[in-house]
């Protein structure tokens, strides 16, 4: 089994519970859902994008689950991320954590409670 990572804001998340699925805008703009290979490269997209965003959910997925395809391809930086190429079907997500923000500036990943 492997895993891929996607940040995700509350919201979001909830609206994607209530639907079933997830289909952020990415998709229908760039073609695909941003992931992440691990916890150090996901960390390092959270620091760029959302610094000091309290809202932000990790989801651990099964790419066995997924029914969309999953390709690592790289970024502009050249480095290699997975995109997932269609929705996001919930029944891929194995665990979800609250990304917590510290006084540091960092992050620490804290179990999620409404899973």
């Amino acid at each position: 089994m492997a895993s891929i990572l996607h940040l995700i804001d509350r919201a979001s998340w909830d609206e994607a519970r209530s639907k079933g699925e997830h289909l952020p805008e990415s998709l229908s703009s760039e073609g695909f859902i941003h992931c992440s290979r691990d916890e150090e490269q996901m960390l390092r997209v959270a620091y760029r994008l959302y610094p000091g965003r309290e809202d932000m959910l990790v989801l651990a997925l099964d790419t066995e689950r997924l029914e969309a395809p999953v390709k690592r391809e790289p970024s502009r930086s050249g480095e290699i991320y997975p995109h997932i190429y269609g929705p996001l079907n919930l029944e891929a997500v194995e665990k979800v954590w609250r990304l917590a923000p510290d006084a540091d500036g960092g992050y620490s990943l804290e179990p999620e409670s409404g899973g």
